[in-house]
């Protein structure tokens, strides 16, 4: 199994990058767009890049998959191990949710945020949440109260005014998924900020 690849970003897209390794060896990676807002602007620079990898090998191809984090790797192969989730789809969840907000929608059984996911059926929410709550408890991430800015920093935010920050602009009208990614940024950026500022800025940006 490969651990992890480490080597220069020489092609980012949304959806993938390729790493150049010692001796002209390059691979490509298929990535979350949460791995991919790491990436960017990391492209051709001398610096080299560490994605931690996955393997998904069939009769007719063999498909690497690349994360920023060993969190993001985890929950890919959670996720993929539910049946009727294959590896596209698992990305798609990645990119919807960052990590944190990904363990806390199954955690919370929030079935709701999950379908907002395309491809993501009532049954399918439903078996992920079933198959995989207890595990995603056992990583030990704090997803309601802990996120990460811009600068790799951890930043403690109030789940309380996030809670009803995102309560309240769904109830105005907007979609759950991106109001939840919306509030997580203001409060990450303000950490103290209270639900009507929020609220305020939530609607500039919605």
């Amino acid at each position: 199994m490969i651990d992890y690849i480490r080597g220069e970003l020489v092609e980012l897209t949304p959806t993938s990058a390729i790493l150049e390794t010692t001796g002209g060896v390059a691979y490509e990676l298929g990535i979350s767009l949460n791995t991919f807002s790491v990436l960017q602007g990391k492209e051709k620079h001398t610096e080299p890049v560490r994605l931690y990898c996955s393997e998904q090998i069939r009769e007719d191809a063999w498909t690497l998959w690349g994360f920023h984090t060993k969190l993001e790797r985890e929950l890919f192969l959670l996720l993929t191990s539910v049946s009727g989730i294959g590896p596209g789809m698992a990305r798609m969840a990645l990119s919807a949710f960052s990590p944190a907000e990904l363990c806390h929608v199954i955690t919370s059984g929030d079935d709701k945020m999950l379908k907002q996911v395309k491809g993501i059926g009532p049954k399918a929410a439903q078996r992920i949440i079933v198959d995989l709550k207890d595990k995603v408890v056992t990583l030990g991430i704090d997803a309601q109260t802990t996120v990460t800015n811009n600068a790799g920093q951890e930043v403690n935010i109030n789940s309380k005014v996030k809670d009803e920050s995102i309560a309240a602009l769904t109830m105005l009208g907007f979609s759950p998924a991106p109001t939840q990614k919306v509030v997580v940024k203001i409060l990450t950026d303000d950490p103290d900020a209270v639900i009507e500022t929020v609220i305020k800025k939530a609607l500039k940006m919605l």
